[in-house]
């Protein structure tokens, strides 16, 4: 998967999964991103999520995982050897974490609702202003700025488009159909 194709991936997945090293030894946290305009990722945590004090100039790995599914080696109507196998997409992004500040925190949290929210759209100044601060104060936000764009797309790319055919065929109306057809 081209990095292009990784960043509109992420883009639209929208979360994943964070990990860091921290003295205790690997931890993750499933987070919603936004991505910035200079293609940061932007992500919040609980302070009192057990990564959140190892963030500030970490390196990170975030992993965003796509479709998947089992593949019978019966849809490929290709003979006796085959084996199944697992179909997927998958992106890393390996970077860089920096803390954002507070008014930063609140674009992200107002993007992730505008993203996600069907009209009409609920944001932050729609509540209690009171509140609003009591929520900004028990998150901290962070931005995840790329070094690495590592995306797999597993879709039997080595099998001759009409086995894939059938594959993606037999998935029916799986999510991975698709993408499978457009390999």
């Amino acid at each position: 998967m081209a990095d292009d194709a990784a960043r509109t991936f992420v883009r639209d997945e929208g979360f994943g999964v964070l990990f860091v090293g921290t003295p205790d030894g690997p931890r993750a946290a499933q987070v919603p991103v936004v991505m910035t305009t200079h293609g940061a990722l932007r992500f919040h945590v609980a302070r009192s999520n057990a990564v959140t004090a190892h963030l500030e100039g970490a390196t990170v790995l975030f992993v965003v995982q796509g479709p998947h599914a089992y593949i019978s080696p019966r849809w490929y109507e290709a003979g006796p050897d085959e084996v199944p196998t697992w179909n997927y997409l998958s992106v890393e992004v390996e970077g860089v974490v920096r803390a954002i500040d507070r008014a930063a925190l609140r674009e992200q949290i107002d993007a992730l609702a505008a993203t996600y929210e069907r009209a009409p759209q609920w944001a932050v100044d729609q509540i209690d202003p009171g509140k609003a601060d009591a929520m900004l104060a028990a998150i901290t936000g962070f931005e995840l700025v790329p070094t690495a764009w590592r995306g797999t797309a597993k879709l039997n790319q080595n099998k001759p488009v009409e086995v894939r055919a059938r594959v993606a065929a037999a998935l029916g109306n799986h999510p991975l159909a698709p993408w499978m057809r457009a390999a």
